[in-house]
């Protein structure tokens, strides 16, 4: 009898244990992918994709300075389930103009004024936190989010040194095992994961907002964990520099913030391959909606610029620089070929922390009134620092100058203060009708939805680094789209006309050539997300060659459609792109040479003609080598485009009337 009662206890005890340890699952709408939550001790969240476990149990949770915490020890006090299924229309379309945007999602409501919100869509997950407390201000002293991967995984990891999880966000993108990242070791996002079975993942963070950047640090094992840089308090600039920063004192937290606000969206991108993150939307569909009432005056567009090719021009009776002469120069070649701007790099002000004046060889008043003759807009670099001492004044008479847009340059910087100077800079932008070009940056976020004058990022090591270093190769070219890219536009400045084989590359400054053939530079045009792009060679190369020049500056900057046609990270990528009634493929590949089968079933039916760039015969000695086909006729639903090493190939397909 003793015994029975024994039993019977335990049994309660056990049910007791268990009814405070809660699951709730979550499904995408096609079923494929599955969040489940478990709330015991601590909240904790996997995900799965067809039976294939991507996330074991990872906790997450908030801290407060006030001894209050959201996901710890959590009570449920309301549970709610949504289900949207809508469009959405992109003001300045990255990837396409209409967005489908269908998810389940699930809200734990919590005790204590706090709540934590999951997505399941098609192609990812999500969560945030969310607060409702009725302090004006909290401390938030930590967040952890615990990322168990199920296995050992391949990473790419854009490699970190700062303590302070400070630099200009450039990355070159290491692929190794988790098991060979170190405890401490750590990479800014977005990461790019590949399961055993060839499941993609890419982890980033969405709709950030008065609050610090994630990074994810090693641990030894499966395992990534995330760390935020804390409060500055008080920093200084180093001796003899106008824009390298010393942090003198941080607080002991990493956000003072609002006691009601919602918190980041923790983000996990997931596709069955590589080819499927070409076209993903998810950090733009979990972005803040735009706020710009009118935003019709936004118009995105190519640019000549000025600084790589280090205003070297030739060929004219003037003496290059940064004087008036050669910026109209640069005027006229944007205006002969249809480029929207031009570009006035650092060196156009008086000092680099005086931006109210210009260098006296400069006119800067006629200089805007000559380009506007001409249709094109300029627009003004300007280092972060002084700009935010005096954004006003700063913005103000670069307006009554007439200046098109800011490119505001070396924040190296994702703390707190730093994601709101961003917001703070598109605002004040966007109010005087200027467009926003930030450099030195962390990765899009979402500002660019909400501020869609914030037309592009840099966050990327492009093509400039080749003036001092030999990193940026075709491998790392089709790298990106599958990386950096996948969380938004970036500004890798492409259209190096001086080119040259893996054999042949040299540095050199101030007439800087690119890895990889002249094609492989063309299909960027296509194939690199850049509301706001660059051509960065010299105008006088590009005037020597018209025939290559008009070919990329036909090339739209927004797209009303992408699909992602094939490629591999660190191997190849092919891309097709609609924009009105025309389509755009582009297609690259790393040192290897290869043939590519393109599938070019997704055209509706009807008689098109094609025009094709395409390495030449002899790219593989001379990378400048190159071949334009006009008026081919499209008569079979694939065609084969034929890559030399570092190659690329471009077709631009119009539908005959």
């Amino acid at each position: 009898m003793k015994f029975r009662i024994f039993i019977f206890l335990l049994a309660s005890l056990l049910c007791v244990s268990l009814g405070y340890s809660k699951t709730y699952d979550l499904l995408s709408p096609d079923k494929k992918i599955k969040i489940q939550v478990l709330a015991d001790k601590d909240l904790k969240w996997s995900v799965s994709r067809q039976q294939e476990i991507l996330l074991d149990p990872g906790t997450i949770a908030l801290y407060f300075s006030n001894g209050r915490s959201a996901g710890t020890s959590p009570a449920i006090d309301k549970v709610e389930r949504t289900t949207v299924s809508s469009t959405i229309t992109s003001i300045v379309p990255i990837r396409s103009k209409q967005i489908p945007e269908h998810y389940n999602e699930l809200k734990l409501v919590l005790k204590g004024g706090f709540a934590v919100v999951f997505r399941a869509y098609n192609d990812g997950v999500a969560y945030r936190f969310e607060s409702a407390l009725s302090d004006a201000k909290v401390q938030v002293v930590k967040e952890i989010a615990d990322f168990n991967f199920n296995e050992n995984c391949e990473v790419y990891l854009p490699q970190e040194k700062d303590p302070e999880m400070q630099s200009h966000y450039e990355g070159n993108f290491k692929r190794q095992k988790f098991n060979e990242i170190s405890d401490g070791q750590y990479g800014f996002l977005p990461l790019h994961i590949s399961t055993g079975k060839g499941t993609k993942m890419v982890v980033t963070e969405s709709d950030l907002y008065d609050y610090p950047n994630m990074f994810l640090f090693g641990s030894g094992g499966n395992s990534l964990k995330a760390n935020f840089p804390k409060v500055i308090l008080e920093n200084k600039l180093k001796p003899k520099s106008d824009r390298s920063e010393i942090i003198v004192r941080k607080a002991d937290y990493i956000a003072e913030t609002k006691g009601a606000r919602t918190f980041p969206w923790r983000t996990i991108i997931i596709s069955p391959d590589d080819r499927q993150l070409l076209e993903n939307e998810l950090v733009y569909k979990l972005s803040s909606p735009n706020v710009i009432a009118d935003p019709s005056w936004i118009k995105p567009g190519k640019v000549a610029w000025d600084w790589w090719n280090a205003n070297n021009i030739y060929g004219v009776d003037f003496k290059s620089g940064i004087n008036t002469d050669t910026y109209k120069y640069y005027i006229d070649f944007a205006s002969e070929y249809g480029l929207e701007y031009i570009i006035l790099d650092e060196g156009w002000s008086l000092t680099t922390t005086n931006l109210l004046a210009t260098t006296p060889d400069l006119n800067i008043e006629e200089l805007i009134r000559y380009g506007k003759s001409k249709n094109v807009g300029v627009i003004l670099w300007a280092l972060w620092q002084p700009l935010d001492k005096d954004m006003d004044r700063i913005l103000d008479r670069f307006v009554k100058w007439g200046a098109a847009g800011i490119k505001v340059d070396f924040m190296a910087r994702a703390d707190q203060y730093m994601v709101n100077y961003y917001e703070r800079v598109a605002a004040a932008a966007a109010k005087r009708k200027l467009l926003v070009d930030l450099h030195g940056a962390y990765k899009p976020v979402g500002l660019n939805r909400k501020y869609p004058n914030v037309v592009n990022y840099e966050g990327v090591r492009g093509l400039e680094n080749n003036k001092w270093e030999e990193t940026i190769t075709p491998e790392h070219n089709v790298t990106l789209p599958f990386t950096r890219m996948v969380a938004g536009p970036m500004d890798y400045t492409p259209g190096a006309m001086i080119n040259a084989t893996k054999k042949n590359f040299h540095i050199t400054f101030t007439e800087p050539m690119s890895m990889g053939t002249r094609a492989h530079q063309a299909a960027m045009y296509v194939i690199y997300d850049s509301p706001l792009q660059m051509l960065a060679d010299n105008p006088s190369n590009y005037r020597k060659e018209p025939d290559f020049t008009r070919f990329i500056a036909q090339m739209p900057t927004t797209w009303d459609k992408t699909i992602g046609l094939a490629g591999e990270a660190g191997k190849y990528v092919v891309t097709a792109r609609k924009n009105g009634s025309k389509w755009y493929i582009g297609a690259m590949t790393n040192w290897d040479e290869r043939e590519i089968k393109v599938d070019l079933s997704f055209l509706e039916p009807g008689k098109y003609k094609m025009q094709i760039l395409q390495d030449g015969v002899n790219a593989d000695k001379h990378a400048a080598d190159y071949k334009i086909l006009k008026d081919q006729d499209l008569t079979s639903k694939s065609i084969t485009a034929k890559l030399a090493s570092g190659g690329g190939w471009v077709a631009v397909i119009t539908p005959e009337k």
